[in-house]
């Protein structure tokens, strides 16, 4: 699948969707790829789940009770995430007289065929738009009849449609059309594979394209699911690893996460260039209630206008910070004067220390209503370095083991019992949401995380809100909770409630790359 946040809309009144209610099964495989999003009739549908509709076979619709088939395949289905419609559409963004525009309460599945501009195998299945041959010659249209006769006649189904390169005949070489010269009947279009439209250097380490199939042609797997093959791994540094999955077999192209490649220079040039890294010599002891000072490069203090802490925040890209919705008045707030602070330890540094970097908010940006998150835009990008570091964000939807052993960190309350001006760094046991709902008499949501709690009293207290809770996985730190306000600090008695950051990851990733 290939997604986007936009919509896609029809400018001619002839282009109408047709809706259906949808349930995508989940890990099931699919040739479908979410992006922008397109209008017509709405119906509920619950994106997620395989949808109803047999995408491989006739298109249907629910109506009256009963499946009615639809005039064509669908090429795309648009999401609305507010009020859970969704529809079945018969074009996508390359389609002529249709509109695309980007709208973060929208996804849109189109069907990678459509968009690919490269080949697998022999090419059959290429729906893309390229309308010249090798040579440049301008393709014949296929519903034409000159210059040249032919018997490949367009259908609803075929795919020979307009005068778009296509291999009707399954032709070793892939691609090809009828010409618009007299004097030559058909070409080949000379669309190359998807193997051979990419470059790679060294062992492909930093490999970020979109080849989504082996050298056999089998589909990959999506990283983020645990079907067909049972992987066993959450979430997985930048650049960690990466597999060909075909059939039962594995094999690993990468280095290990951090490890330096023979591309770069030396091992100090990459260091910090990932996500959750920091510089483990710089940890401390020390303490949050019952905590410990310590290193942690991706907490940030947020402040206000007179410059006093008031909640955290986890810095994940250069320019932007998640925290949580409670700490400001409205997603509305005026923050002209607000900024946070990064790189120091210590809660009200001086002047004079060299590793501060003090950055104004210049826009807040809150999730969905019940996420209680919300995102810092910063006025600048910071400043990575050994005190300054990304925190990486987890898989959508991944779930942290039980009795994994995660961090919070903050410059808030106590207790009397740390260094209170200091950065506290505290560890608190994961706890799965079913043992926590028997402790929290069935009160856990899907969208929180637990920790267990520890008879030493150990926990978040008021000023460490909006904070990480950062889980060590496969030598990655990873922001798997964000920690909320609770009623009493670090109580010995009850599990701690933590935003459960993996529920938003797609939410995250648009609003950084849209805004």
């Amino acid at each position: 699948m290939e997604q986007g946040s936009c919509a896609l809309w029809g400018r001619d009144p002839a282009l109408r969707g047709a809706g259906i209610p949808c349930s995508m099964g989940q890990g099931s495989r699919s040739p479908w790829g979410r992006g922008p999003v397109l209008h017509g009739a709405r119906v509920p549908c619950s994106v997620g789940w395989g949808c109803c509709a047999p995408w491989g076979g006739d298109p249907v619709h629910h109506g009256a009770g009963a499946c009615q088939a639809l005039p064509a395949p669908p090429r795309a289905f648009h999401h609305d995430r507010q009020s859970q419609l969704c529809q079945l559409l018969p074009w996508t963004q390359h389609s002529p007289h249709v509109q695309l525009q980007k709208n973060t309460h929208y996804d849109l599945y189109q069907k990678k065929d459509y968009l690919q501009e490269c080949i697998a195998a022999e090419g059959a299945s290429y729906r893309g738009t390229r309308a010249v041959t090798e040579k440049g010659i301008p393709c014949q249209h296929w519903q034409a009849t000159t210059p040249h006769d032919h018997r490949f006649l367009p259908s609803p189904r075929n795919g020979l449609e307009e005068n778009y390169c296509r291999n009707p005949d399954r032709d070793k070489r892939g691609p090809w059309c009828y010409t618009m010269d007299p004097d030559v009947r058909h070409q080949s279009c000379g669309i190359k594979k998807c193997e051979d439209a990419v470059c790679m250097s060294c062992n492909g380490e930093d490999y970020r394209g979109f080849v989504d199939r082996t050298e056999s042609g089998a589909e990959c797997q999506r990283w983020d699911l645990q079907h067909p093959h049972n992987w066993g791994q959450g979430a997985v540094c930048p650049g960690e690893r990466r597999y060909g999955l075909v059939g039962a077999e594995r094999r690993a192209l990468g280095h290990p996460c951090g490890a330096p490649a023979h591309a770069h220079p030396a091992a100090d040039a990459v260091a910090f260039e990932q996500c959750g890294r920091r510089d483990e010599r710089l940890q401390r002891k020390g303490r949050i209630v019952g905590g410990q000072p310590g290193n942690s490069p991706w907490t940030v203090s947020i402040r206000n206008r007179a410059g006093v802490h008031f909640c955290g925040g986890s810095l994940v890209k250069e320019q932007w910070v998640i925290s949580t919705r409670q700490c400001f008045s409205s997603c509305d707030a005026d923050l002209s004067g607000y900024e946070v602070q990064l790189g120091t330890l210590f809660k009200d540094p001086g002047p004079e220390d060299p590793d501060k970097q003090a950055i104004p908010i210049v826009r807040i940006v809150c999730g969905p209503s019940e996420s209680h998150l919300v995102l810092l835009k910063l006025a600048r990008p910071a400043v990575l370095n050994k005190r300054v570091a990304l925190i990486c964000l987890p898989p959508e939807r991944y779930v942290v083991p039980a009795q994994t052993v995660c961090e919070i960190a903050g410059w808030g309350e106590t207790g009397g019992t740390a260094d209170g001006s200091v950065l506290n760094v505290a560890q608190l046991p994961v706890l799965s949401n079913e043992e926590c709902n028997a402790a929290l008499r069935g009160r856990v949501k899907e969208s929180e995380l637990c920790t267990a709690p520890l008879r030493v009293g150990v926990g978040a207290c008021e000023g460490d809100y909006g904070g990480p809770l950062a889980c060590f996985t496969h030598d990655c730190w990873v922001l798997e909770g964000v920690i909320t306000p609770s009623r009493v600090c670090a109580r010995t008695d009850q599990p701690a409630l933590f935003i459960r950051t993996s529920l938003y990851v797609d939410w995250i990733h648009k609003v950084m790359k849209m805004i």
